[in-house]
């Protein structure tokens, strides 16, 4: 039987790790970033539309003087006043279209847009 020597040990230990190697990075490049950000702004949303993958966390952030709210059409979500540089997040797990408003200021709508 042959016996492989000290270089050719190494290269076969070598050759052996170099595909788990490779592999590592691929899977963790994979996971998609699941959040986004919705700036209130000057009595608007912004952006007022955004599509978004299930399981993504959106968060509004008030950039305004006056509170507002974020409150869905439907009633599946509503936030409490959030005042300045105050936050509201709300994690979308089905696919659909999510009309929202502020309820203090009707005027002001926006639209998460879920597709799985």
């Amino acid at each position: 039987m042959p016996v492989l020597s000290y270089f050719g040990r190494f290269a076969f230990l070598a050759a052996l790790a170099v595909p788990a190697v490779l592999v590592l990075p691929r899977a963790a490049a994979a996971v998609p970033a699941k959040a986004q950000k919705v700036a209130i702004d000057n009595f608007a949303f912004a952006p007022q539309v955004i599509m978004v993958a299930p399981g993504t966390t959106v968060t509004w952030t008030n950039d305004d003087e006056d509170p507002h709210t974020v409150t869905a059409t439907d009633k599946s979500f509503h936030s409490a006043a959030i005042d300045t540089d105050e936050s509201y997040s709300f994690t979308f797990t089905r696919p659909g279209e999510y009309a929202y408003f502020c309820s203090l200021h009707p005027h002001m709508t926006g639209k998460v847009i879920v597709k799985g």
